[in-house]
Protein backbone atom coordinates (compact mmCIF):
# COMPACT_ATOMS: atom_id res chain seq x y z
CA UNK A 1 0.00 0.00 0.00
CA UNK A 2 1.08 3.55 -0.65
CA UNK A 3 0.34 7.14 0.50
CA UNK A 4 -2.39 8.81 -1.24
CA UNK A 5 -3.05 11.70 1.10
CA UNK A 6 -1.20 12.56 4.29
CA UNK A 7 -4.00 13.51 7.18
CA UNK A 8 -2.01 14.12 9.82
CA UNK A 9 0.71 12.19 12.03
CA UNK A 10 -0.93 9.44 12.25
CA UNK A 11 -3.39 9.05 9.79
CA UNK A 12 -3.45 8.80 5.49
CA UNK A 13 -5.24 7.82 3.02
CA UNK A 14 -4.77 5.31 0.64
CA UNK A 15 -6.01 2.16 -1.78
CA UNK A 16 -5.78 -1.32 -0.62
CA UNK A 17 -4.70 -4.58 -2.61
CA UNK A 18 -9.17 -4.67 -4.23
CA UNK A 19 -8.45 -1.08 -4.94
CA UNK A 20 -10.90 0.08 -2.22
CA UNK A 21 -10.33 3.60 -0.80
CA UNK A 22 -9.34 2.98 2.47
CA UNK A 23 -7.91 5.47 5.67
CA UNK A 24 -5.03 3.56 7.62
CA UNK A 25 -4.28 4.78 11.59
CA UNK A 26 -1.16 4.08 13.37
CA UNK A 27 0.95 5.95 15.80
CA UNK A 28 3.52 8.15 13.36
CA UNK A 29 1.62 6.42 10.29
CA UNK A 30 1.91 9.85 8.35
CA UNK A 31 5.24 11.33 9.72
CA UNK A 32 7.16 12.77 7.33
CA UNK A 33 5.32 11.14 4.44
CA UNK A 34 4.28 12.38 1.34
CA UNK A 35 1.82 10.86 -1.57
CA UNK A 36 3.81 7.72 -3.40
CA UNK A 37 5.74 7.05 0.03
CA UNK A 38 5.25 3.57 0.49
CA UNK A 39 2.86 2.75 4.05
CA UNK A 40 4.71 1.28 7.12
CA UNK A 41 3.03 -2.25 7.52
CA UNK A 42 4.35 -2.61 11.41
CA UNK A 43 3.00 0.52 11.71
CA UNK A 44 -0.77 -0.01 10.75
CA UNK A 45 -3.15 -0.30 13.73
CA UNK A 46 -6.26 -0.16 12.11
CA UNK A 47 -7.70 -0.01 8.17
CA UNK A 48 -10.84 1.75 7.59
CA UNK A 49 -12.73 0.46 4.49
CA UNK A 50 -14.62 3.92 3.36
CA UNK A 51 -18.24 3.56 2.18
CA UNK A 52 -18.54 6.36 -0.74
CA UNK A 53 -17.02 10.16 -0.31
CA UNK A 54 -19.43 11.29 1.76
CA UNK A 55 -18.65 8.60 4.62
CA UNK A 56 -14.91 9.41 3.90
CA UNK A 57 -15.32 13.33 4.06
CA UNK A 58 -16.63 12.79 7.40
CA UNK A 59 -13.98 10.44 8.85
CA UNK A 60 -10.95 12.58 7.98
CA UNK A 61 -12.61 15.68 8.89
CA UNK A 62 -12.89 14.13 12.25
CA UNK A 63 -10.40 11.81 12.79
CA UNK A 64 -7.68 14.69 11.81
CA UNK A 65 -8.65 16.50 14.88
CA UNK A 66 -9.25 13.74 17.46
CA UNK A 67 -6.41 12.66 19.89
CA UNK A 68 -4.54 9.28 19.14
CA UNK A 69 -5.67 7.98 22.27
CA UNK A 70 -9.34 8.56 21.92
CA UNK A 71 -9.17 6.96 18.16
CA UNK A 72 -7.18 4.06 19.76
CA UNK A 73 -9.44 3.59 22.40
CA UNK A 74 -12.29 3.83 20.38
CA UNK A 75 -10.90 1.48 18.00
CA UNK A 76 -10.17 -1.40 20.86
CA UNK A 77 -13.87 -0.81 22.16
CA UNK A 78 -15.17 -1.81 18.78
CA UNK A 79 -13.06 -4.36 18.31
CA UNK A 80 -14.53 -6.10 21.53
CA UNK A 81 -18.48 -5.47 20.63
CA UNK A 82 -17.78 -7.12 17.15
CA UNK A 83 -16.50 -10.32 19.21
CA UNK A 84 -18.73 -9.97 21.95
CA UNK A 85 -21.42 -10.02 19.63
CA UNK A 86 -20.89 -11.62 16.90
CA UNK A 87 -21.78 -10.02 14.46
CA UNK A 88 -19.64 -7.00 12.01
CA UNK A 89 -20.47 -2.87 13.18
CA UNK A 90 -20.59 -0.28 11.11
CA UNK A 91 -17.69 2.36 10.60
CA UNK A 92 -20.09 5.30 11.86
CA UNK A 93 -19.47 3.22 15.33
CA UNK A 94 -15.89 4.23 15.42
CA UNK A 95 -16.73 7.87 14.48
CA UNK A 96 -19.83 8.60 17.04
CA UNK A 97 -17.41 6.67 19.54
CA UNK A 98 -14.56 8.62 19.19
CA UNK A 99 -16.39 12.01 19.04
CA UNK A 100 -18.28 10.69 22.72
CA UNK A 101 -14.93 9.97 24.01
CA UNK A 102 -13.40 13.28 23.43
CA UNK A 103 -16.34 15.17 24.21
CA UNK A 104 -16.74 13.06 27.74
CA UNK A 105 -13.29 13.03 29.12
CA UNK A 106 -13.54 17.01 28.05
CA UNK A 107 -16.42 17.01 30.42
CA UNK A 108 -14.84 15.59 32.97
CA UNK A 109 -12.35 17.61 33.25
CA UNK A 110 -14.46 20.44 33.47
CA UNK A 111 -16.19 18.97 36.02
CA UNK A 112 -19.35 18.92 33.96
CA UNK A 113 -20.41 15.02 33.82
CA UNK A 114 -23.70 14.32 32.17
CA UNK A 115 -26.49 12.40 34.10
CA UNK A 116 -27.78 9.46 31.62
CA UNK A 117 -31.65 9.25 32.83
CA UNK A 118 -32.21 6.08 30.22
CA UNK A 119 -29.60 4.33 32.37
CA UNK A 120 -31.43 1.69 34.37
CA UNK A 121 -33.77 0.40 31.42
CA UNK A 122 -30.41 0.31 29.29
CA UNK A 123 -29.37 -1.96 31.91
CA UNK A 124 -32.64 -4.04 31.52
CA UNK A 125 -33.18 -3.83 27.93
CA UNK A 126 -29.92 -3.91 26.56
CA UNK A 127 -27.71 -6.26 29.33
CA UNK A 128 -25.12 -7.43 26.54
CA UNK A 129 -24.63 -3.90 25.09
CA UNK A 130 -24.40 -2.05 28.89
CA UNK A 131 -21.35 -4.94 29.77
CA UNK A 132 -19.68 -4.25 26.94
CA UNK A 133 -20.00 -0.13 28.11
CA UNK A 134 -18.49 -0.88 31.15
CA UNK A 135 -15.79 -2.94 29.72
CA UNK A 136 -15.57 0.07 27.31
CA UNK A 137 -14.92 3.10 30.33
CA UNK A 138 -11.87 0.41 31.63
CA UNK A 139 -10.46 0.59 27.85
CA UNK A 140 -11.21 4.25 27.91
CA UNK A 141 -8.93 4.12 31.51
CA UNK A 142 -6.18 2.45 29.92
CA UNK A 143 -6.03 4.63 26.98
CA UNK A 144 -6.19 7.76 28.03
CA UNK A 145 -5.90 7.69 31.52
CA UNK A 146 -9.62 9.07 32.59
CA UNK A 147 -12.06 6.77 34.41
CA UNK A 148 -15.65 7.93 33.06
CA UNK A 149 -18.56 7.18 35.18
CA UNK A 150 -20.85 4.31 34.90
CA UNK A 151 -23.52 6.76 33.41
CA UNK A 152 -20.80 6.76 30.09
CA UNK A 153 -21.64 3.19 30.14
CA UNK A 154 -25.06 3.38 29.35
CA UNK A 155 -24.30 5.72 26.69
CA UNK A 156 -21.81 3.58 25.01
CA UNK A 157 -24.27 0.81 24.60
CA UNK A 158 -26.65 3.09 23.28
CA UNK A 159 -24.13 3.75 20.52
CA UNK A 160 -23.67 0.02 20.47
CA UNK A 161 -27.81 -0.16 19.54
CA UNK A 162 -27.27 1.92 17.36
CA UNK A 163 -24.77 0.09 14.90
CA UNK A 164 -26.60 -3.11 15.62
CA UNK A 165 -29.95 -1.84 14.64
CA UNK A 166 -28.57 0.76 11.98
CA UNK A 167 -30.09 3.84 13.51
CA UNK A 168 -28.66 6.96 12.24
CA UNK A 169 -29.35 8.57 15.82
CA UNK A 170 -29.50 7.72 19.48
CA UNK A 171 -32.98 9.27 19.22
CA UNK A 172 -34.38 6.81 18.09
CA UNK A 173 -32.92 3.80 20.89
CA UNK A 174 -34.27 6.35 23.16
CA UNK A 175 -37.42 5.99 21.35
CA UNK A 176 -37.63 1.96 20.80
CA UNK A 177 -36.96 2.11 25.03
CA UNK A 178 -40.06 4.02 25.36
CA UNK A 179 -42.13 1.56 23.66
CA UNK A 180 -40.43 -1.00 24.92
CA UNK A 181 -41.49 0.09 28.47
CA UNK A 182 -44.88 1.11 27.49
CA UNK A 183 -45.90 -2.26 25.58
CA UNK A 184 -44.51 -4.39 29.08
CA UNK A 185 -46.69 -1.81 31.18
CA UNK A 186 -49.56 -2.46 29.25
CA UNK A 187 -48.89 -6.72 29.83
CA UNK A 188 -48.49 -6.09 33.58
CA UNK A 189 -51.35 -4.38 33.79
CA UNK A 190 -53.11 -6.36 31.73
CA UNK A 191 -52.78 -9.38 33.53
CA UNK A 192 -52.05 -7.80 36.88
CA UNK A 193 -48.28 -10.04 37.21
CA UNK A 194 -45.06 -8.94 37.64
CA UNK A 195 -42.52 -10.60 35.06
CA UNK A 196 -39.66 -12.44 36.28
CA UNK A 197 -37.11 -10.67 34.29
CA UNK A 198 -34.69 -13.41 34.85
CA UNK A 199 -36.43 -15.71 33.46
CA UNK A 200 -35.48 -16.42 29.61
CA UNK A 201 -39.05 -15.83 28.38
CA UNK A 202 -38.75 -12.73 29.37
CA UNK A 203 -35.40 -12.41 27.70
CA UNK A 204 -37.01 -13.44 24.72
CA UNK A 205 -39.69 -10.68 24.57
CA UNK A 206 -37.08 -8.58 25.02
CA UNK A 207 -35.22 -9.30 21.93
CA UNK A 208 -38.62 -10.32 20.28
CA UNK A 209 -39.89 -5.89 20.71
CA UNK A 210 -36.46 -4.64 19.91
CA UNK A 211 -37.11 -6.34 16.80
CA UNK A 212 -40.48 -5.74 16.24
CA UNK A 213 -40.04 -2.09 17.19
CA UNK A 214 -37.73 -1.64 14.26
CA UNK A 215 -39.68 -3.92 11.93
CA UNK A 216 -42.71 -1.86 12.25
CA UNK A 217 -40.64 1.62 11.70
CA UNK A 218 -39.07 0.59 9.25
CA UNK A 219 -41.90 -0.40 7.21
CA UNK A 220 -40.67 -3.95 6.94
CA UNK A 221 -43.35 -6.93 7.26
CA UNK A 222 -42.53 -10.36 8.58
CA UNK A 223 -43.49 -13.15 5.43
CA UNK A 224 -45.89 -15.47 7.15
CA UNK A 225 -49.37 -14.66 5.69
CA UNK A 226 -51.05 -18.14 7.48
CA UNK A 227 -54.08 -17.28 8.19
CA UNK A 228 -55.50 -20.16 9.49
CA UNK A 229 -53.02 -20.38 12.21
CA UNK A 230 -53.20 -16.48 13.30
CA UNK A 231 -57.09 -17.56 13.82
CA UNK A 232 -56.50 -20.55 15.87
CA UNK A 233 -53.86 -18.62 18.05
CA UNK A 234 -56.33 -15.43 18.32
CA UNK A 235 -58.89 -18.09 19.53
CA UNK A 236 -56.81 -20.23 22.01
CA UNK A 237 -55.51 -17.69 23.61
CA UNK A 238 -58.00 -14.25 24.31
CA UNK A 239 -57.22 -12.97 27.21
CA UNK A 240 -53.67 -12.44 25.29
CA UNK A 241 -55.43 -11.45 22.12
CA UNK A 242 -57.15 -8.79 23.93
CA UNK A 243 -53.99 -7.43 25.43
CA UNK A 244 -52.22 -7.16 22.00
CA UNK A 245 -55.65 -5.15 21.29
CA UNK A 246 -54.41 -3.04 23.32
CA UNK A 247 -50.52 -3.07 22.14
CA UNK A 248 -52.17 -2.60 19.25
CA UNK A 249 -54.42 0.62 19.86
CA UNK A 250 -50.85 2.47 21.81
CA UNK A 251 -49.69 2.11 18.46
CA UNK A 252 -51.91 3.47 16.00
CA UNK A 253 -52.68 6.22 17.95
CA UNK A 254 -49.25 6.77 19.17
CA UNK A 255 -47.47 6.46 15.92
CA UNK A 256 -50.43 5.96 13.10
CA UNK A 257 -49.19 2.82 12.56
CA UNK A 258 -51.78 -0.37 11.93
CA UNK A 259 -49.77 -3.85 13.13
CA UNK A 260 -50.49 -6.77 10.68
CA UNK A 261 -51.48 -9.86 11.55
CA UNK A 262 -48.56 -11.48 11.64
CA UNK A 263 -46.93 -8.95 14.10
CA UNK A 264 -49.92 -9.69 16.64
CA UNK A 265 -49.71 -13.30 16.24
CA UNK A 266 -46.04 -13.69 17.08
CA UNK A 267 -47.05 -11.32 20.35
CA UNK A 268 -49.83 -13.23 21.39
CA UNK A 269 -47.39 -16.03 21.55
CA UNK A 270 -44.32 -14.38 23.67
CA UNK A 271 -47.25 -12.53 25.60
CA UNK A 272 -47.98 -16.31 26.64
CA UNK A 273 -44.69 -17.10 27.63
CA UNK A 274 -43.92 -14.83 29.54
CA UNK A 275 -46.99 -14.37 32.01
CA UNK A 276 -46.80 -18.48 32.08
CA UNK A 277 -44.94 -19.52 35.14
Amino acid sequence: MKVDKVINNNLVRSHDDADREIMVMGSGLGFKKKPGDPIEKEKIEKIYILQGEEQGRHMEELLSEMPLECIQAANEIVDYAVVSLGKPLSNYLYLNLCDHIHFAIKRMKEGLPIHNALLTEIKRFYSHEYQIGLEALQIVEKRTGCLLPEDEAGFIATHIVNAEMEFNDMGSTQEMMKIIRHILNIVRYHFHVELDEESIHYDRFITHLKFFVKRVFSGQELDENDESFFIMIKNQYREEYACVLKVYDYIRKEYGILLTNDEIMYLIIHIRRVITK
